[in-house]
């Protein structure tokens, strides 16, 4: 059998058959095709194999052929192996791409991306799905570390510290500070942590923005938050892994840009800069004199930011007594000035900065807020770190220093008329629907159900947003007394997810700041800030015209005695009352008594009788 009629004989392989005509012998000439019947298949046959095989090595014996043959084989190798390398690389970016998007919702949807991974890669590269999850976890990007806390080392003087005993003042029986073992402000910084603390099972919270705003139902609420419906209310206990819910600034796209409680844009823009420490406090209503921070570290006034937002009524106050200028700046604080307030009541408003921070300064990681009557007498950084790092918390308050049951708290509102006693009553009438009881040591470790909220030291991540979120939404639609509402927004959370909250002791709480009495109280007390002590022969009183004075120019206050004067010069605004002016010798300048309407204590009782008595033994002296 002649090499043409083999090739003929490959009738069951008929692109063979055109393969050799075209490519393996291009200058033969075509064998004539005759009509035969279909040869059996080559495989069926040895003998057939062996002839084929004998004809292709006879073939490629010759040189032409057999460089040809050669050059046929390792194009088809060159062009299988470009195109076996261009099917791996491209699966491979595909893959990375692929992975580098579920990265970016993995904390969001973990386990259905993983899963979508698999499917894709199992359908594309038709391979068991055990290599392909080994290939993946290798590619995949380790999830962000977190804080996780940290331990004093051996024998460091705070490990072992415990509170002494009380004193044994049976006469002093009200809150006191304590002492608190804090490190040394660079020991606190050392110990800083770099990552955040982990947020359970919430990963991304967003809020609620809207402008045309409808109010659903008449239980409570404000424009400001949004009025949120019960639904909505009851939606947002149910802790998920991405949630938007109401936080306040709901008009407009960016908090404090025409959403009440505006701020200017260079402030927000100052305010968008804050990447670590912020400390606030917030007067309104000309409520508070502003308390300047003490024992602050240089590393702290550097790179913690001190802010004091207030009102225009507060910010004319301000420029009139201490000279604010166009800096904005009294001593550490920075002055914020807020417009458009959104409640007519100054401790409604309060709030908003109090409890909404992290939507203030979006940026920041930590916040310390504290009331405007309070004074900072500790390093924000030991602060931090006694009671959040130290402690592994991410929030931390005190708790109330005599009532821990919110039952109790509501009636002592209640006594004390700090706000109306039906809306006080009926709040707690709700949470009482709601589940709330009387706090017991079955509770434990929760230690108390009533907060001392003048101070809060937290850390800005997702579950403290939420927490505070909701927090103010409560104090939005019932009453402004926080303290109602802590405990059944903090037990709420708890219930779906492993947080919690570090209450310490309040008299930890005095330990670091320092309260002082509001304004109005102030403007009517006598008691000096600085004292010169004068020996003179006491004052007369004598019909005068009252002594004229203004913001700028510096009057003088003094507590009358039998021998002694105390002299006092301060800042203050105009009288409230008007007063006979003081006649004194010519070694003393003319001086205001401003009498206090606060009750005296015994010792000055006793000494104002004497006072009394002298005088009345004078004037009878003088009439005989």
């Amino acid at each position: 059998m002649t090499g043409g009629s083999l090739g003929l004989r490959t009738g069951s392989y008929g692109s063979l058959q055109q393969q050799f005509q075209t490519s393996v012998l291009p200058n033969q000439p075509s064998p004539p095709v005759t009509n035969r019947k279909p040869s059996k298949m080559l495989g069926s046959n040895s003998r057939d194999k062996e002839k084929f095989l004998h004809t292709i090595c006879k073939f490629a014996g010759r040189k032409k052929v057999g460089m040809m043959l050669l050059c046929v084989i390792s194009a088809a190798v060159f062009v299988w192996v470009l195109y076996v390398a261009k099917g791996e690389d491209t699966p491979e970016s595909e893959q990375i791409q692929n992975i580098r998007f579920n990265d970016s919702i993995v904390s969001s949807y973990p386990e259905s991306s993983m899963i979508s991974s698999e499917q894709n890669s199992t359908r594309e590269n038709k391979s068991p799905p055990l290599n392909i999850v080994s290939r993946d976890e290798r590619r995949v990007q380790p999830a962000p570390s977190v804080f996780l806390g940290y331990t004093l080392p051996s024998g460091h003087p705070c490990q072992n510290f415990a509170l002494p005993p009380p004193p044994s003042d049976r006469k002093r029986t009200g809150p006191r500070p304590c002492p608190v073992c804090y490190l040394s402000v660079e020991e606190a910084i050392a110990v800083m942590p770099k990552d955040p603390s982990p947020s359970p099972v919430l990963n991304y919270l967003t809020y609620v923005y809207e402008d045309n705003l409808t109010r659903t139902d008449s239980f409570g609420g404000s424009m400001f938050g949004g009025y949120p419906s019960l639904k909505q209310r009851n939606d947002s206990f149910d802790i998920k892994e991405s949630m938007t819910v109401h936080c306040g600034f709901v008009r407009g796209i960016k908090p404090g840009r025409d959403t009440g409680f505006d701020i200017a844009e260079p402030d927000l823009l100052e305010m968008e800069q804050c990447h670590g420490v912020v400390v606030a406090s917030a007067i309104f209503g000309n409520y508070d004199i502003i308390q300047q921070p003490e024992n602050i570290s240089e590393a702290a006034k550097v790179n913690v930011s001190f802010y004091m937002f207030v009102d225009e009524e507060t910010e004319e106050y301000i420029r009139n007594s201490t000279g604010l200028g166009n800096t904005k700046w009294v001593g550490l604080w920075r002055i914020i000035v807020v417009h458009h307030l959104p409640y007519a009541d100054a401790r409604r408003n309060g709030k908003v900065p109090k409890l909404l921070l992290h939507r203030i300064f979006p940026n920041a990681r930590y916040s310390i807020w504290i009331d405007g009557k309070l004074k900072l007498v500790v390093d924000p950084y030991q602060i931090l770190e006694r009671f959040l790092w130290r402690k592994n918390a991410s929030f931390a308050i005190s708790r109330h220093y005599r009532r821990f049951d919110v039952f109790e708290e509501a009636n002592a509102n209640k006594a004390a008329g700090k706000y109306d006693n039906a809306s006080i009553d009926f709040q707690v009438e709700f949470y009482k629907r709601e589940g709330l009881t009387p706090y017991s040591k079955a509770k434990l470790p929760i230690t108390s159900d009533v907060p001392e909220g003048c101070v809060i030291i937290r850390e800005h991540i997702p579950i403290t947003n939420l927490f505070t979120c909701l927090w103010f939404n409560e104090v939005d639609r019932f009453t402004s007394r926080d303290q109602l509402s802590f405990s059944i927004v903090r037990d709420k959370i708890m219930s779906k997810v492993k947080w919690s909250v570090n209450m310490f002791m309040d008299c930890e709480r005095r330990n670091f700041v320092v309260q002082a009495y509001h304004r109005d109280l102030l403007e009517h007390m006598a008691a000096p800030i600085s004292s010169t002590t004068i020996v003179s022969s006491p004052a007369v009183l004598a019909k005068e015209p009252p002594v004229k004075s203004s913001p700028d120019v510096s009057t003088q206050r003094v507590k009358p005695s039998a021998e002694v004067l105390t002299q006092t010069t301060i800042n203050s605004p105009p009288a409230l009352f008007k007063e006979p002016a003081v006649k004194t010798s010519p070694a003393v300048s003319t001086q205001r008594i401003v009498r206090s309407p606060i009750r005296k204590r015994g010792r000055e009782r006793r000494i104002s009788r004497r006072h009394r008595k002298a005088s009345a033994g004078s004037r009878n002296a003088n009439s005989s």
